[in-house]
């Protein structure tokens, strides 16, 4: 069966593309741009990629006609700076329009539960792709989720920010709105158990866990879960405006999606009755248990996708491959190099920088840049990576975006997703001759990105310096997991 995979790079596509090849089936990835998609680990299966833009009607004739099946998993609630509901809307219909042209009998699409009569922004423009969808001329299953807690996820995420780092939360009184959690195994478990099923032609099902607790509840348990005693006091004062300044600067989401959250969570997702879960006899995952199996694969570094590798600066929203070919003229630089003994030592160095391990010196100085960041609505550093060791092309890292990630070539390219007045660059290279070159970039941007870069000179020449000296420094490798945070019942 040949399948169209759209939103191939988002959380729940990286999840649901392994369970599709590892039966068999012949998958189109869409992607914006391929450089942020790692096709080599999909080697042995039978794959192909092609970038479409849904935004963009030219890109769409890279879709096949011979599809069976697509899936729409397209989102855009994230997007910094732009109407999401009209960028949804506009790719629905784009989809729609292409797919009808095509072989596929199916699509598949993942929306949100809307039971309530006065709906969020999200929710609501998720029942309107839906509708779009459904006037059309293939068969429409969809399947409605609440909360997906696993590995990665944005609800997951947010949830450990606020339980791990805060011991006494003061908190809005959405905290009482019930939900119906889900564990991502048993999304992708629906996702695939609905493929060319019959009796789910055009029709909505919601999804859920087995029981409806609150977003209170929720902190709670899964604080129970990590052995931390946790202490929560709802106020009727934080409007929605103060909550998203809340959710915000103590999470690492970024504050378009903390506005967005904010406004869905006033909202009850509460599954209706439906027999989906017999007719494709799924065994519901409790939401403890989510939380332990999510906890099993940080621990085991086996994470396959995160929300925070979404692409959230308007300036990449077109791709990354632009940003390759680092500019030469009207740039600063900071250019260092060091000769090394080992070149493999240094590259799983450089492979593992940021996140827990820190960036091998001032990593104070690096802190207290996140925090500035994020007060002037920047991503701050809580974003940290995905993997301990593993990087790509696209992975989001701390404050910086992957640009490039090669290690036959032993390069990594970083562009910085921080608030700047101008564009920054960070480039490791190792060269034929066992020299470390290490390259820092600025493009400024008028009279103030120019000051700017002058402001920060002394503190750049400090970190860079230190930088390039452990990174090329012998001894042992560095420890990610050692430096992650220990929690223990208090």
């Amino acid at each position: 069966m040949k399948i169209l995979l759209t939103g191939a790079t988002g959380y729940i596509a990286q999840r649901l593309l392994p369970v599709l090849l590892e039966n068999g089936h012949t998958v189109v990835c869409c992607v914006r741009d391929k450089n942020r998609f790692n096709a080599e680990k999909y080697a042995a299966f039978d794959l192909h990629v092609v970038e479409v833009n849904f935004l963009d009607k030219k890109t769409l004739k890279n879709i096949p006609e011979d599809i069976d099946v697509a899936y729409y998993l397209i989102h855009s609630m994230s997007t910094i700076g732009a109407d999401f509901e009209n960028l949804e809307k506009t790719s629905a219909e784009n989809f729609k329009e292409r797919i009808e042209q095509t072989n596929a009998r199916q699509v598949i699409y993942l929306s949100g539960i809307v039971n309530e009569k006065h709906l969020s922004k999200h929710l609501l423009s998720r029942k309107n792709v839906e509708q779009i969808l459904g006037n059309a001329g293939f068969a429409l299953t969809t399947l409605r989720a609440g909360i997906i807690i696993g590995s990665g996820s944005a609800s997951f995420e947010i949830m450990r920010d606020l339980v791990e780092k805060l011991p006494i939360m003061i908190a809005p009184r959405w905290l009482h709105t019930a939900s119906q959690p889900i564990a991502i195994r048993n999304v992708i478990e629906y996702l695939f158990g609905v493929l060319l099923k019959e009796e789910t032609y055009n029709q909505n099902f919601d999804i859920g866990g087995n029981e409806v607790i609150t977003y209170k509840q929720m902190l709670l348990r899964f604080a129970r879960v990590r052995g931390l005693k946790r202490r929560i006091f709802v106020v009727p004062v934080m409007t929605p405006k103060l909550s998203s300044y809340w959710l915000y600067f103590v999470t690492s989401t970024s504050y378009t999606l903390a506005t967005n959250l904010v406004e869905s969570m006033k909202v009850e997702v509460i599954c209706k009755p439906n027999n989906l879960r017999e007719l494709l006899d799924i065994q519901l995952i409790s939401y403890e248990k989510a939380i332990e199996l999510a906890f099993g694969k940080i621990e085991q570094n086996q994470v396959l996708s995160s929300w925070k590798d979404a692409l959230t600066s308007n300036t990449l929203y077109h791709g990354i491959s632009k940003h390759i070919e680092v500019p030469i003229n009207g740039c600063f630089k900071d250019i260092r190099t060091k000769k090394i003994d080992n070149s493999d030592r240094v590259l799983n160095k450089i492979w593992s920088i940021g996140g827990h391990t820190g960036w091998y010196y001032g990593n104070w100085l690096w802190s207290v840049r996140g925090v500035l960041d994020k007060m002037v609505g920047g991503v701050g550093l809580r974003r940290g990576r995905k993997s301990l060791t593993d990087i790509s092309g696209g992975d989001s890292l701390d404050f910086w975006r992957v640009l490039l990630a090669d290690k036959k070539e032993k390069r990594l390219l970083l562009y910085a997703e921080m608030k700047l007045p101008g564009e920054a660059w960070l480039e490791f290279k190792i060269d034929e001759e066992n020299i470390l070159h290490q390259t820092a970039i600025f493009r400024p941007l008028g009279l103030w990105g120019r000051l700017y870069w002058y402001i920060v000179l002394p503190f750049h020449g400090f970190i860079f310096k230190g930088m390039i000296r452990n990174l090329a420094a012998s001894g042992p490798l560095p420890d990610p997991s050692a430096a992650k945070p220990q929690y223990h019942k208090k």
